[in-house]
This record gives C-alpha cells, sequence and structure tokens, in this order.
C-alpha cells in the first residue's frame, strides 16, 4: 500500500472513531438535521470540520507554542462548559414547551449553520491533545513525517472521517425519529441529558485541573519519553 494512502487511511479511521461518542458537536448536528434539514446538519459539520483541521495543523506545527497559551487553553475550558450548559438548559426549556418542533435557544437563530459549526469547535479545544496524541504515536511508528505533503494528506483524510461521522448521527438520528413514533417529543429531553452530563464532567475535569493544559503536558513528557527509548 502506497504511503500517502496509509496515511490518509489512518488519519480517516482515527477521526471517524473519534467522532462516534457522544459529543457536543455530533449531537447538535443530529439535532439540526432532525429538527431543521440534512442540508443544514451538513453545513454545520463541515464547518466544525475545517475548524478541526486547522487545530490539528497547529498540533503539528506549532504544538510548543500552543503549549504556552495555558491562560488560553483555560479560558477555552471554561467558554466550552457554559456553552455545553447554555446547550442543556436550552434543550430542556424546549421539552417542556412540548412538541417535537421546539429547538434548543442556541439553535433557534438565523445564524448561518456553517459559521455556527466552525464557532461551536473553536470554541472547544479538546481536539489539540487529541490529535496531538495520536499524531505523536504515528510519528513514533514511522507512519507519519515532518513533511508538508503528509501533513496535507493526514489532515485530509480527517476531515472525511469527521465528516461521516456526524454522518451516522445526522442520518441516523433522522432515521431513528421516523421510526419511533413520538419520538420528536422525547429528543429535547435526551439531547438535554446528554448535554448536562457533558457539562459536568467538563466542569469536574476543570475544578480536578485535569483541563487540556495538563493534557498537554502528559502527552509531551510522553513524547520525551519515548523518543529517549
Amino acid at each position: 500500500m502506497p504511503k500517502v494512502i496509509r496515511i490518509f487511511f489512518w488519519g480517516l479511521v482515527i477521526s471517524f472513531l473519534g467522532s462516534l461518542p457522544l459529543g457536543t458537536l455530533n449531537i447538535a448536528a443530529m439535532q439540526i438535521g432532525i429538527q431543521e434539514s440534512i442540508r443544514n446538519a451538513m453545513y454545520f459539520s463541515i464547518g466544525s470540520l475545517l475548524v478541526e483541521m486547522v487545530y490539528v495543523r497547529l498540533s503539528l506545527i506549532g504544538i510548543d507554542w500552543v503549549r504556552r497559551q495555558e491562560k488560553l487553553m483555560r479560558i477555552m475550558e471554561w467558554a466550552t462548559f457554559v456553552i455545553i450548559l447554555a446547550l442543556a438548559i436550552g434543550s430542556f426549556l424546549a421539552a417542556s414547551k412540548g412538541g417535537g418542533d421546539s429547538k434548543n435557544v442556541l439553535l433557534n437563530n438565523n445564524m448561518n449553520r456553517f459559521l455556527l459549526g466552525m464557532f461551536m469547535c473553536a470554541i472547544s479545544p479538546v481536539q489539540i491533545p487529541f490529535w496531538f496524541g495520536w499524531s505523536t504515536v504515528l510519528f513514533t511508528k514511522k507512519v507519519l513525517e515532518p513533511k508538508n505533503s503528509q501533513y496535507n494528506i493526514y489532515i485530509l483524510g480527517i476531515g472525511l472521517g469527521t465528516l461521516l461521522g456526524n454522518c451516522v448521527f445526522i442520518f441516523g438520528g433522522k432515521w431513528l425519529v421516523k421510526k419511533i413514533a413520538h419520538s420528536e417529543q422525547y429528543l429535547n429531553w435526551v439531547i438535554g441529558g446528554i448535554f448536562l452530563i457533558t457539562a459536568l464532567i467538563q466542569l469536574i475535569k476543570i475544578l480536578r485541573h485535569k483541563g487540556i493544559e495538563e493534557k498537554m503536558h502528559h502527552i509531551e513528557d510522553q513524547k520525551g519519553h519515548t523518543l529517549l527509548q
């Protein structure tokens, strides 16, 4: 198998599998797909994956600078918590009004869904340690080399993997709503619960100082240990 195809495949698979656990972005994409349209959900997903690709690029070429921005990362962690909590509250408020057409207050706006996806992904820096960790593994295994051509194909694979992962939620959610009678009236309750649990996990990590900057230091230490072996 040619190396570029293997790099593309690794980026796609890691990104696809990393997109499958329940999270803020894929659940929001699913909600948009169900309550608005598949097109809007795809715009949202493309906007978010483009920002993720930028974060990956930063993790590959500017990780030392990013790692030093601990205050900025801390602010972004709290911003992420506030957004997730607002999504949870908005979903519960929409559910209390009854009917599956009631929207989350943060989604009930005229903001372009592409830009909304970019914004929601931009304020969530969790992609940085995730991709720095995986990229470090690929570097140490000699799968990925510090070459722009390889970086580009790697990032393209990541973008496609994220899009496919979001499609599972977008089309799966749409299919589920059609199959289960009256499921839309419970949708906001379920999504609100997922967002609330996610917000609580985020808050616990922040308060226990297990935020993104600690992950970055831990991964950097692991990388240095690996290189010394």
